[in-house]
């Protein structure tokens, strides 16, 4: 494994980082265990105060991490300008609710005399196993919560995103966080299961691949620690009625292109109703075409596996709707017709700009196919009738149901999905409650 900066415009290695040592690895995590000390004795609002001036600094550095980000994997711009600017929302975020989520909850007793509290606290070293996709987001809505708890760190970045890595660790120390309780390590996948081992470790959050998480969730469960994972997603997009067809076509382009389409809750499947399909598949496929940013994938690699991908969807008797050329880590956006969930890439996960297409008979057959995916990450539902939007959110086997918009994610709202898109939740209140000790104090007053 190398840890490197790979321009995916160019194919060009423009910096290499070592990778850890066994003993840099060893140190990472007794700097982790030392710092435990500091999110056990601090107060919560000390905590929160690091977390705002952690904030603060990803808006002073936008532009660095940005350049960076861009460079790494090739994400447009504006996006990766976005990206630091939801993840000051974040760090703010916590920093601004930290106090209430942390605590104490009493409880009414009813078992005999006295009082009982649940008191939240940390519970030590966590592993975080982070993406390449948004190198900065999934970092801050994994440690800004766990920061706040008072939890400590060891942060396992993608190999393509070391720059981003390290510039990441600098502004932790810049905020005033302690020695250890951030702490980014250049391991690879032997040391990763050697610190998941560690008795030091006290749980493991990944985001990235089925593969990836399947394997690491297996050395947790053998060392009993408690994992997150979010990992794969194949969102359907139901559109079942609308008054204004150019506005749900925006959306939908808006939901695949995302991040050039690398997103794991981007919409990917596209289930129209049959009365809406020929006029969607027309106004969708020009605008997306259209729309391309020009951004390359985040490799080669990735381009020549998503057209290996469509290559096969086609050979299966789907239609492909595009008229650009692939070439190095660039690859055309495009349209799949003719496809139903018989179909074998119906049930795989496209991360790149081609979306595929289906058409649904009525609801009952749209929410069928929303939910013939191994997957259950995300979903989005189009509709002008309230009843039936309620109605279905309800039945969509996901984590996440946004109604009527895309784009609508917060650092407030609860982030994760059900199935083999993994178990857990990142951001908002359930965020904060993963990796902590909920820890019971009864008191039983004197006789």
């Amino acid at each position: 494994m190398m840890y490197a900066v790979t321009d995916p415009t160019t194919g060009e290695i423009t910096a290499t980082y070592p990778t850890a040592t066994d003993a840099e690895v060893a140190a990472a995590v007794e700097a982790a265990h030392t710092a435990t000390a500091w999110g056990r004795t601090g107060s919560v609002a000390e905590r929160a105060a690091l977390l705002r001036r952690l904030g603060d600094l990803h808006t002073e550095h936008r532009a660095e991490l940005a350049a960076s980000i861009v460079q790494e994997m090739g994400k447009p711009l504006q996006e990766a300008e976005g990206e630091i600017d939801f993840c000051t929302d974040i760090y703010h975020y916590y920093a601004d609710h930290a106090e209430e989520f942390l605590a104490d909850e009493p409880l009414d007793v009813l078992s005999g005399p006295g009082t009982a509290v649940v008191r939240r606290g940390p519970v030590g070293v966590l592993l975080g196993i982070m993406p390449w996709n948004f190198p900065a987001y999934q970092v801050a809505r994994f440690a800004a919560p766990n920061l706040a708890l008072g939890n400590t760190i060891v942060l396992k970045h993608a190999p393509q995103c070391p720059a981003t890595a390290a510039l990441l660790e600098k502004l932790f120390t810049e905020a005033g966080f302690p020695a250890g309780a951030y702490v980014n390590v250049y391991a690879t996948n032997e040391q990763i299961a050697d610190i998941i081992a560690d008795p030091r470790v006290q749980g493991v959050s990944l985001t990235g691949s089925e593969r990836a998480g399947a394997a690491v969730a297996e050395i947790a469960g053998r060392h009993l620690k408690k994992v997150v994972l979010e990992l794969g997603g194949s969102d359907p997009f139901i559109l079942l009625s609308t008054d204004d067809l150019d506005a749900v076509v925006d959306a939908a382009v808006a939901a695949r292109l995302d991040n050039t389409g690398q997103a794991c809750n981007a919409a990917k499947r596209f289930v129209v109703l049959d009365h809406l399909h020929d006029a969607f598949v027309e106004r969708f496929t020009a605008r997306l075409l259209a729309s391309e940013t020009g951004a390359p994938l985040s490799s080669a690699a990735a381009a020549e596996n998503l057209g290996r991908q469509v290559d096969a969807a086609v050979a299966q008797g789907a239609t492909l709707h595009s008229t650009g050329k692939r070439h190095g880590a660039h690859f055309p956006a495009g349209v799949l017709t003719g496809l139903t969930t018989e179909h074998p890439a119906a049930r795989e996960e496209l991360f790149g700009p081609v979306a595929m297409v289906f058409a649904a008979a009525d609801e009952e057959d749209a929410v069928r196919m929303a939910n013939d995916t191994p997957y259950g990450l995300g979903s989005y539902l189009f509709t002008t009738d309230p009843a039936q939007a309620e109605r279905v959110a309800d039945r969509i086997e996901a984590g996440m149901v946004f109604v009527n918009g895309v784009g609508a994610e917060g650092a407030e709202l609860p982030f994760g999905g059900v199935k083999r898109s993994g178990f857990g939740r990142e951001l908002g209140r359930p965020g904060i409650e993963e990796f902590v000790n909920k820890k019971l104090i009864r008191t039983v007053a004197p006789r």
